[in-house]
């Protein structure tokens, strides 16, 4: 080949790799497409969506079974203003024969039994089990089901039978998962009961068994017609790690009023105070326990942050009917006040004696609030009641109290190994109350399971590199030492940028993985 041929193949291929870049910036029109640029940042202020104090006359947001009606009578002529596509109805569960899919007619409204709304990720100090999706694995969400997250209203549905509690958990995550990614609120509802309800208010006609696609009344689409990339916005805000946390924690365990932060704890009792009260119908009581009373996960500790206060998810809704109490009630709880079950906001308080906190004394005007439980499921149900219902700035510490309470020097695991070094700056223990309640069976020998791949290396005969070489073995410390806890929001604002710059985890379908030029979005 002569010089002068090879000179112009290099110069026409750069031309080319040029022309791409620019029309990715541009537009295949030449026009710059000022949207594409950036991204967004939204704060939990943004990512709200205050009820109407009748939630029949939301359109988004809470639903109810009678907008329902209208929406599946006739898609076109009730569907909210701004809304352009189809309805897209996700279930939690299905329900029993008889009311097991609210039916569709598969032409503009649809209905899908999905409740995949977690993977195991690293979030630079750990690996954990139970973690909001990533950009890969929700895009693969939306691909398999078809959905527009621009145009479509999809609407987060509990699905189930009475009593259906990991239903109203996984309807919180729903719609955690949508928002963290960036839909619009008026593009995502959440309906208010569950099928066994729904179905005695609407009737037989509304329901169907029929299966057309594994556990699914509509046929699955497998069609790519939208991505969360599309979704010029970030609302990674809604995301707490370890490190926000930490950063928002007042000094001893009575919640600071003025700090601009609360944080709610939506387990029980028992695995707030460690064991040491309960309810006894409406009365706290103490319990003689000694900290087996509640403990999850075979934990080295079991303990809360400092500051929290603690209301069981379960006093948001009716456990049977899966209805969210009214809108009146709930901010009176949320504020302090009694639940319908007679229950309340606790705290341990300076003088570790968990009494209720009273009126007032729980949620405060200008307030963000960080919600979790063991695994943040249970705090599905409570961010719905201040995001959703009363439009409270919130977030979720996802990985929540399997991180927290792994997160402690001093202890050892069944096998013997170490669970965190004693100079690891990660420890949360003098964080936390009640403090020095560590994992012990009911006989008093080490019940710990594994947190350090050494400990996993044991009780998997591997390798300690096979354990930190992949994402399988969880809950896992992987850098004791780390600098932040942020990876997660890092990764996922990375997987929405124009030129993703590597690091991602997940699949073939992250989009990137290099800083190398993007492809012709003309096609050729």
């Amino acid at each position: 080949m002569s010089t002068n041929l090879r000179q112009k193949l290099i110069t026409t291929t750069l031309f080319g790799l040029l022309s791409a870049a620019i029309l990715s910036v541009t537009g295949c029109g030449g026009e710059r497409s000022e949207a594409k640029l950036s991204l967004s940042v939204n704060t939990p202020a943004n990512i709200t969506n205050t009820s109407r104090a009748n939630y029949d006359d939301n359109v988004n947001g809470l639903v109810t079974y009678k907008t329902l009606k209208g929406w599946l009578d006739n898609w076109d002529e009730n569907k909210p203003a701004g809304i352009g596509g189809k309805l897209v109805i996700i279930q939690q569960q299905a329900g029993d024969t008889g009311f097991e899919f609210i039916k569709p007619n598969n032409e503009n409204t649809f209905t899908y039994v999905d409740s995949s709304w977690l993977e195991t990720r690293n979030n630079g100090v750990m690996n954990i089990g139970q973690i909001v999706l990533s950009g890969p694995s929700i895009d693969r969400f939306i691909r398999k089901y078809g959905i527009d997250v621009k145009n479509d209203l999809i609407v987060c549905a509990q699905g189930g039978k009475e009593g259906a509690n990991g239903a109203y958990m996984n309807q919180g995550r729903c719609w955690f998962t949508f928002s963290y990614w960036g839909v619009s609120q008026k593009n995502i509802a959440v309906l208010n009961g569950n099928n066994k309800y729904l179905f005695d208010q609407l009737g037989a006609e509304y329901f169907t068994s029929e299966k057309l696609a594994g556990n699914n009344p509509s046929p699955l689409v497998h069609k790519q017609v939208s991505s969360v990339k599309d979704l010029r916005v970030d609302n990674t805000a809604l995301y707490a790690s370890v490190e926000d946390v930490i950063n928002a924690l007042p000094l001893t365990d009575a919640p600071d009023n003025g700090d601009s932060v609360m944080l709610w704890d939506a387990r029980n009792l028992p695995q707030y105070s460690a064991g040491q009260f309960r309810w006894n119908g409406n009365a706290i009581e103490a319990t003689v326990a000694d900290g087996k009373l509640g403990f999850q996960n075979n934990a080295p500790r079991q303990s809360h942050p400092r500051g929290a206060l603690n209301l069981e998810f379960t006093n948001m809704l009716d456990g049977v009917t899966g209805l969210y109490y009214d809108k009146a009630t709930i901010e009176n709880i949320v504020r302090g006040g009694l639940t319908p079950k007679g229950e309340g906001f606790v705290s341990g308080g300076a003088n570790k004696d968990y009494k209720l906190v009273q009126a007032g004394n729980a949620y405060q005007e200008g307030d963000t609030v960080i919600h979790y439980c063991e695994t943040s499921m249970r705090a599905g149900v409570t961010i719905l009641a201040t995001a959703v219902i009363l439009g409270i700035p919130s977030r979720l510490y996802d990985s929540a109290m399997i991180e927290w309470n792994s997160l402690t020097t001093g202890t050892k695991d069944r096998n013997g190994y170490e669970v965190l070094p004693e100079n690891s700056p990660w420890n949360t223990e003098p964080l936390s109350a009640p403090v020095k309640i560590y994992g012990k069976d009911s006989g008093g020998a080490n019940n710990v399971d594994p947190r350090s791949a050494a400990g996993w290396a044991t009780a998997k005969d591997e390798d300690v590199e096979v354990i930190l070489g992949s994402l399988e073995e969880a809950p896992l410390i992987v850098d004791a030492f780390a600098k932040h806890a942020n990876l997660i929001p890092k990764e996922d604002r990375a997987y929405k940028a124009l030129i993703q710059q590597g690091g991602n985890s997940g699949g073939s379908d992250s989009g990137g993985g290099s800083a190398a030029l993007p492809s012709n979005p003309c096609g050729g």
